[in-house]
């Protein structure tokens, strides 16, 4: 059988926590910031986890 392959685009989006979770950045802050309070911003800042429902599908993305 062959080797399973890693989705490049999504080893580039989401990285492992040191308990085995799933990082994710936030969405929203590439571009017309000006009217983005910045409070908003510095919320944005932050990375987030993959929620429970995606999980499985990044996963699935992301074999090694």
């Amino acid at each position: 059988m062959p080797k399973m392959k890693t989705q490049r685009g999504a080893a580039k989006r989401f990285k492992r926590t040191a308990t085995g979770k799933l990082k994710r950045f936030k969405a929203y802050r590439t571009h017309i910031l000006t009217k983005m309070s910045p409070k908003r911003k510095r919320q944005l800042r932050k990375a987030g986890l993959v929620s429970k429902v995606d999980t499985k599908r990044v996963e699935r993305m992301l074999p090694y």
